[in-house]
């Protein structure tokens, strides 16, 4: 009985003391010196403990509400707002220094619910519909966050930083209310107003959200790879998390793009993106600024982009606005990593195919840099790769034109191909204000797939031996530089100025150096084959502005010029030039576009319009631009875009179906090869809670103007003088199609599963009046995307369906001996794409693990374990023709089949 008394005099006594030092202490001179995690009601008791205030609370509600920010250094009071804030309730402190958490007792949508939620601060406010502006940036390496979203807490009222991390909110309603931001990747932020915070450099840091799920983060923060944008048929995605996907040997970003809905997964063999029926030459892809023009690494089996170095992805699927032209389908905006502007830092990657180092190094406080460099080696997916291209080459086979039939050769392989690329980018901040900057992207293929063949005597008394160097060289690569400015002018006008100059090269060799030794020793050395080089340099200078008139007027305008000088030449056999083409022209043109935001910011217009003059064709392209939104609530969106879109710099298809097409950039001149158009109409809605996306599109495209070039009618000609360049054929076409998403956005278990009906048709008048279904036509495509994390886990699955593509087949095939006694090989052609590859299936899936620092408080890497196609499906690529003997021999190209890889990621901070 004692005891219990005792126990009851201390308690009493701890509750005294608690309310004593309680109400000697205000909430706002509370400060919290720690991290705190867990359900709401856990939070608290754990506060009430360590410093002595007393709440009140409904425990059962509470404990429904999870915590996971930065509570570390934050007034007591901002912590309360923030947090009633989120589980809709609302504070205050009674005489007796107790604080109360009780729901809101507000009739719903009265002006004093919507006051309520976003007051968070106790005292009144001074100024009311204030304008804010400010920067948010990485806090581990204070480099500019793009794209993140600026809200006012509780309303749809917001903006979005531009590229270098800047953003201007107009109208606030109170110098009090809370702002929260948001990016993908990161944890939310929140800015508290008060009214002697200065409202004109409110720079925001923003913590990268965990790898790791701690078993108390349900909801806590958005963990998903990708997201979709305000802006219409616009995804962002983040490279922090494409770790946690299943990939063959690299993290890569434009693969990550084709699980998305409306961009085509059905083509291992490149890395460029088909976009809702458009072709990768169709899609404009920009690295900081500069135009890239080729993507593909390693025969298109990954992307020239190093994940390292990049920093965000936004891409637009259709319906663009004004900022963007010069492509029919769609655009790719990439931003680079600036540096870490904090701490030097060092890391790198380790996989089954390739070594991939950075280094970021700051130098003061205004200048940083970030060094990136990738290269493949000889690992097992390296070969494997390479044994898909040199399974099909035969040991004993007739050589046309050259005796006997079964004559054993002997075969010598000379395979040795590599890839690397460079990524550099110098930042400098002399003021607050301005920004330079210096990227530097270079990246080169070698493909060498060449083979040695000998070719004993054949005896009967001719006495005759025969050699042959058969090439199978290719090199190409990208080198693109920007130097950008970059300046905030005031509180609402930003604008950025850059010169750029970006360099596509490509060199194939796919010929025989036939050496025939007579009785008499002489030697005859005959070349055939195909010769082809493409060289386009890109020299360009734009200025882009964004003036926020006030919160319901936007205008953004530029000016830009590019200068091209492309070379082509195409050569069959050492003698015979097909094609030799030189381009030249200037592209000059300006943009002007307004955004209107009406009815309470339910409806949003921009109208704009994009005007181009070409030098070449001496004529000027207006290309008028209309989007809309409107917000029926919180939750339902309608979207719909309309746009004229032309293209100049166009990569036509070389047709080739004995041993596969090809292709090559030049100029359109209006005459052999026309000025492409495309208009886009664009219309969906979205259905979005904070759990959920549901989304559905649908769009159709009306082209013109569309290439190609075809040697399939040269038999026909072959005894009149021929004109090659008679052998370009000017068609148009159209696409259409429909775009049903899915997506899980929190909690342990995230993903996405999306389904695209689709239909591309051309039509050229050489092939018929009818429309025959385009290279790309893919009528469904099914992806489904999961991705589940549990304490330093995440396992990761993604399978694809997707009907066959078309293709064209042979109906016969012939030889023909020229004059110089070589032989060529030629076909009739069946209908165009009348028929139809294997449909495509495909598993992958990955586990991943994260590395922590020794006191468990930093991440420092991870190691991936992915797993390519895992039921081993037999995908077929393209199909590859032989003559032999005027017969047509069928060789299936096929995929990858069960791949491993493994990968070690490694960093210092």
């Amino acid at each position: 009985m004692t005891q219990i008394v005792k126990k009851i005099a201390v308690t009493s006594l701890i509750v005294l003391m608690c309310q004593l030092l309680a109400f000697s202490q205000s909430p706002d001179k509370i400060t919290i010196d720690k991290q705190y995690y867990g359900n709401l009601d856990q939070v608290l008791d754990r506060i009430s403990l360590e410093k002595g205030i007393l709440f009140t609370y409904n425990k059962k509600k509470l404990a429904q509400i999870q915590i996971d920010d930065n509570t570390v250094n934050q007034p007591l009071d901002k912590l309360l707002d923030k947090w009633c804030l989120i589980s809709k309730m609302e504070w205050y402190r009674n005489s007796d220094g107790i604080i109360n958490i009780v729901g809101l007792n507000r009739t719903p949508g009265s002006e004093a619910a919507k006051t309520e939620a976003v007051k968070t601060y106790s005292g009144a406010p001074k100024a009311f519909n204030i304008l804010i502006s400010g920067k948010i940036v990485d806090s581990d390496t204070g480099e500019a966050v793009p794209y993140a979203s600026v809200v006012v807490a509780g309303t749809g009222r917001g903006t979005q930083t531009n590229q270098d991390g800047y953003y201007t909110l107009q109208n606030v309603p109170t110098d009090t209310t809370t702002v929260l931001v948001s990016s993908i990747g990161y944890k939310p932020g929140y800015i508290f107003l008060t009214p002697d915070l200065s409202k004109s450099k409110l720079d925001v840091q923003i913590e990268p959200s965990s790898i790791e799920m701690k078993e108390i983060e349900v909801k806590a923060q958005r963990n998903t790879v990708m997201k979709t944008n305000d802006k219409i048929s616009t995804i962002q995605i983040t490279p922090r998390k494409l770790a946690e996907l299943p990939n063959i040997g690299e993290k890569d970003i434009l693969r990550v793009f084709q699980l998305m809905p409306g961009v085509s997964a059905a083509n291992e063999g490149t890395s460029g993106l088909f976009v809702r029926g458009g072709t990768p030459d169709q899609n404009l892809i920009l690295y900081d600024g500069f135009t890239v023009y080729h993507v593909d690494h390693l025969y298109g089996f990954f992307s020239a982009f190093n994940s390292n170095a990049v920093k965000d992805v936004q891409l637009y699927k259709g319906g663009f606005e004004s900022k963007y032209a010069g492509r029919l389908s769609s655009v790719t905006d990439i931003t680079g990593k600036d540096g870490n502007s904090k701490d030097f830092n060092i890391g790198g990657d380790l996989s089954l195919l390739s070594a991939n180092v950075y280094a970021e190094l700051p130098v003061g406080d205004k200048f940083t840099s970030l060094f990136a460099f990738r290269k493949s080696y000889k690992g097992p997916i390296y070969n494997k790769i390479f044994d898909q291209f040199t399974a099909d080459k035969p040991t004993a086979v007739q050589q046309p034109g050259f005796g006997g039939r079964g004559m054993s050769n002997n075969f010598t392989s000379q395979v040795s191909s590599y890839f690397y690329d460079l990524n550099t980018k110098l930042t400098y901040r002399p003021t607050d204000k301005d920004v330079v900057s210096f990227s530097l992207f270079n990246g080169t293929d070698n493909l060498d797939n060449s083979v040695k063949v000998e070719v004993p005597s054949s005896g009967g008394g001719f006495g005759r031996s025969l050699g042959s160097d058969n090439s199978d060289l290719t090199e190409y690569g990208n080198l693109g530089a920007s130097l950008k400015w970059s300046r905030k002018w005031n509180e609402k006008l930003y604008g950025n100025s850059l010169v750029s100059y970006s360099n596509f090269y490509s060199n194939r060799d796919r010929s025989s150096n036939r050496t025939t030794t007579d009785a008499d020793g002489v030697e005859t050395v005959v070349k055939i084959g195909t010769l082809e080089n493409n060289d386009l340099k890109d020299f360009t200078f734009r200025s882009d502005y964004t003036w926020d008139v006030s919160s319901k007027n936007q205008i953004g305008f530029g000016l830009k010029a590019t200068n091209y000088d492309i070379d082509y030449t195409y050569s069959q056999n050492d003698t015979a030039t097909i094609l030799n083409i030189t381009n030249k022209g200037n592209l000059m043109g300006g943009y002007l576009q307004n955004k209107f935001k009406f009815f309470d910011n339910k409806l949003t217009i921009t109208p704009g319009v994009h005007t181009t003059f070409y030098d070449v064709t001496n004529k000027f392209y207006a290309e008028p631009r209309l989007s809309a939104t409107y917000n029926f609530n919180d939750k339902i969106k309608l979207v719909g875009a309309w746009g004229h879109y032309y293209q100049f710099a166009n990569r036509i298809i070389r047709e080739d179906i004995l041993a596969g097409s090809s292709d090559f950039w030049i100029l359109s001149d209006d005459q052999k090869v026309p000025v492409s158009k495309a208009i886009h109409y664009i219309t969906g809605v979205n259905y979005e809670t904070p759990d959920y996306l549901f989304s559905v599109e649908a769009y159709y495209k009306q082209l013109t103007g569309l290439s190609e070039y075809s040697l399939r009618f040269e038999p026909a000609r072959r005894m009149q003088t021929i004109n090659y360049e008679q052998n370009f054929f000017t068609g148009k076409g159209f696409a259409r199609g429909i775009e049903f998403l899915a997506q899980k956005k929190f909690g342990n278990l995230t993903g996405w599963a999306s389904y695209t009906l689709a239909q591309a048709r051309n039509q050229f008048d050489v092939y018929g009046s009818d429309y025959f279904p385009a290279a790309q036509d893919v009528t469904n495509e099914f992806k489904a995307i999961g991705i589940y994390k549990w304490r330093k886990w995440s396992l990761a699955a993604t399978w694809i369906y997707a009907t066959g593509r078309p293709y064209t087949a042979p109906e016969g095939g012939y030889n023909i001996t020229l004059l110089d006694g070589t032989e060529k090989s030629f076909i009739t052609a069946g209908t165009k794409n009348s028929r139809r590859l294997p449909d495509y299936s495909r598993l992958d899936f990955s586990v991943n693990y994260l590395l922590k620092s020794v006191d468990q408080k930093t991440e420092r890497g991870n190691i991936s374990f992915s797993l390519f196609n895992v039921y081993d499906r037999k995908n077929t690529w393209y199909k590859e023709y032989q003559i032999i003997d005027s017969e047509i021999i069928s060789i299936d190209k096929q995929f990858l089949g069960i791949t491993p890889n493994l990968t070690v990621t490694l960093k210092l901070k």
